[in-house]
């Protein structure tokens, strides 16, 4: 004899299998699986059964209410595939797609890039550092004295804790060298910020690539065919490189460095791209004060650094009159470098 609820599944499978559309098909779920459908009922009458009874009609129930439910999807599915179909075929393949714009990279990224592919075929790698510094990194562990005006709240960007945002990546040599014993070769590329007045060649936040090879031997010779070969390659073969007497209190002798090329749509002129020179031996003495042994004795190694704005070598290599320009957004800037 067929049980009750196997009659009220065949029902249900029939009015399902026979719904017009998808409100029929919920009209079916609600009568059948609603809080007060013929199916649910059962499971309120379960109480009502005897112990003998209750766990074959329990079994019974799960399997109708499965087999409903399990009709009722695979329904529901062929719906929505139907209708995906309509709306496929009311589709004109033969109008033109909406078009997406390709982005391109900043031309600071493409500085960046260009600039830290030369710097690795010379064997350099690349470090990183905080841009929130404290005072040693940036200015005591450098012999930078007290006095000296970078020092100044009207130079540096100083926090209410007395740090501060450092003024150049030279901070980053710093740490590298706390960290590791030499032989070193590294470039710290990064975010630098000086209170600077926003202008067409000066900004408050500003790009560097800082540089530091430290060894046995190295010499001025050394800082100049690393950084003449680094210039040719980015402003082309017939570049010259001059290197003049500066002052920086982190390296002894200081040079900063001149180029002329071709390469330059201003015309070929000399004009100061970046800063250099042999550490300073007061540099190694306060990283060991801070390592705590002399792993960087003046006496058996030397080293040379350097530092290059991205911003002002672009502005240089693309011809770029306002740095401004680098942070401002406008697309018909941008585009010319896609």
């Amino acid at each position: 004899m067929t049980h009750p609820l196997e009659q009220l599944r065949d029902e249900a499978l029939r009015e399902i299998d026979s719904a017009s559309d998808g409100q029929a098909l919920e009209t079916a779920r609600i009568k059948y699986l609603g809080k007060s459908g013929s199916i649910s009922a059962w499971g309120e009458q379960m109480r009502t059964l005897g112990k003998d009874e209750k766990p074959i009609v329990g079994k019974l129930l799960n399997e109708v209410r499965n087999a409903v439910s399990a009709a009722l999807e695979s329904r529901a599915a062929n719906f929505r595939s139907q209708m995906e179909s309509e709306a496929l075929g009311k589709m004109d393949v033969s109008l033109p797609g909406t078009p997406h714009e390709i982005g391109a990279l900043h031309p600071l990224t493409q500085m960046w890039q260009r600039s830290i592919e030369i710097f690795r075929r010379m064997g350099f790698a690349l470090a990183d550092g905080p841009d929130i510094e404290d005072e040693w990194q940036c200015f005591d562990a450098l012999n930078t004295p007290p006095e000296h005006p970078a020092r100044n709240e009207q130079d540096t960007f100083y926090l209410p804790d007395g740090r501060l945002l450092r003024t150049h990546t030279s901070t980053v040599q710093i740490r590298t060298m706390q960290a590791a014993p030499p032989p070193i070769r590294v470039i710290a590329p990064g975010a630098a910020y000086r209170r600077d007045e926003l202008d067409a060649t000066h900004s408050p936040q500003f790009h560097q690539i800082e540089g530091l090879y430290v060894d046995e031997n190295v010499s001025v010779a050394d800082l100049k065919g690393a950084l003449e070969f680094f210039m040719r390659e980015l402003f082309g073969a017939g570049t010259e490189v001059q290197f003049r007497p500066h002052y920086f209190p982190f390296t002894e002798p200081s040079l900063e460095i001149y180029v002329k090329s071709k390469a330059l749509k201003s015309g070929e002129r000399w004009i100061e791209v970046a800063g250099s020179g042999i550490v300073h031996p007061a540099v190694f003495e306060a990283v060991n004060k801070a390592r705590g042994d002399k792993a960087y004795d003046p006496e058996k190694w030397t080293g040379y650094a350097f530092g290059l704005g991205m911003d002002r070598l672009a502005m240089i290599l693309f011809d770029i009159p306002d740095i401004r320009l680098f942070a401002q957004n406008d697309l018909r800037f941008l585009r010319q470098f896609a």
